[in-house]
């Protein structure tokens, strides 16, 4: 049977269209759309916001449809085909719950069960219909009271995705914030801002989003740490959660990086390759204001990312069976501080590590990457080696 092609497909597809052609009218043209989309009653909606809050959603979205998969393979193992395929009138249940719930699209006993089993709320009724309907439930030959009390396919409902996401988004905005406030880039220095020393001076600056941005890692960190604390109150398991998590980060950051290119930002050096971006005068920095095209660095994030995205979406889907809990997450880590190293290559404006006030060359990102992508690969290789030895053991 023919596998029906996933919705959120058509807006990926969409997606590498649209930016494929934005990117090529700006090739022919040297013109980048402006960064407003809209003006609405004084205030402008950026394109930049735009295209993040986009790649946060439709990676949500492919999350949520594959914790769904992942819910619907422990359901189907755990309830029996008989009991999924009875029709609600045939279940035993009084003749006015049957109805009830048959009305709000819940004709099958195996149907009732699904949406009591991620969360008895699903099911629509008030909180003392609610508990009748399950003690009712609870009386059907067949059903375990387990599904009823802590259903084991609980674990992998796609609300914890809409339930958790401002969870996460809120601690990575203050982590990624935080992370840019220690490590400032040489172009802060145009607005007063050396070292994050200056920060406390200037305390305003610390809000001051458009005069200067975030960091990925300290978002990353921050949302790690948001999804401990909504995984430990949902009583879910976060490593496995991390893992599928990162499948709709890659994503959305391959989308989320489009913002770049319509501020103008997140170029690299000076280049005359065939596919280099056009920057306006007003947007380069002071030491290249004499060239006009430079490597399209958010570019070559964008496509790593999507990448990136490509493999670990079929990892999950195809080998979720092979991989220990949380390896997603480092091969995640692996891939984007790879990337990350060789955009540092081509990238201005970085911020160099120094010590004792000397600086090395060596950008801060560059060295962040070394040590996650290391201490991820170590990860993987150490627990691998003890899954061996208890084997062969």
């Amino acid at each position: 049977m023919t596998r029906r092609l996933e919705p959120y497909w058509y807006l990926i597809l969409l997606f590498v269209v649209v930016a494929a052609g934005l990117y090529g009218y700006h090739l022919t043209t040297g013109i980048t759309p402006p960064r407003a989309a809209v003006i609405i009653l004084g205030f402008p909606v950026y394109w930049y916001g735009i295209w993040i809050v986009s790649g946060i959603a439709l990676g949500a979205w492919v999350v949520a449809r594959l914790a769904t998969e992942r819910a619907r393979r422990i359901f189907d193992a755990a309830v029996p085909v008989e009991i999924r395929e009875k029709p609600l009138a045939e279940s035993g249940l009084p003749a006015e719950t049957a109805g009830t719930l048959t009305a709000r699209g819940m004709a099958t006993l195996g149907r009732v069960l699904w949406e009591v089993g991620l969360d008895p709320r699903r099911l629509g009724l008030n909180k003392a219909t609610t508990a009748q309907t399950l003690e009712e439930l609870a009386g059907v030959s067949g059903i375990d009271p387990g599904w009823l009390e802590d259903a084991a396919w609980r674990k992998w409902s796609p609300d914890h995705v809409w339930n958790g996401l401002l969870w996460i988004l809120v601690p990575a905005l203050i982590g990624a914030r935080l992370y840019h406030i220690l490590t400032p880039s040489p172009s802060m220095a145009a607005i007063g801002i050396f070292s994050p020393l200056d920060y406390l001076r200037d305390p305003l600056q610390l809000l001051n989003f458009r005069g200067g941005g975030l960091g990925i890692y300290g978002g990353l960190a921050g949302g790690l740490l948001g999804l401990i604390i909504y995984t430990r109150r949902s009583r879910i398991p976060f490593l496995a959660w991390a893992d599928l998590a990162t499948v709709g980060l890659a994503l959305g950051q391959s989308i989320g990086r489009w913002g770049n290119f319509f501020n103008q930002e997140l170029y690299g050096r000076p280049t005359n390759l065939p596919w280099a971006v056009t920057i306006d005068p007003i947007y380069r920095l002071p030491d290249y204001a004499a060239f006009e095209r430079f490597h399209p660095a958010f570019l070559y994030e964008s496509l790593w990312s999507l990448m990136t995205f490509f493999l670990l979406y079929w990892l999950a889907r195809r080998r979720s069976e092979r991989l220990l809990v949380g390896e997603l997450l480092a091969i995640y880590l692996v891939a984007y501080a790879t990337g990350r190293v060789l955009l540092e290559l081509v990238r201005l404006d970085s911020r160099a590590v120094a010590f004792f006030g000397l600086e090395t060359g060596l950008p801060v990102a560059t060295l962040v990457s070394l040590v996650v992508g290391l201490v991820a690969a170590a990860a993987v290789i150490v627990r691998r080696l003890r899954q061996r030895r208890a084997t062969v053991g």
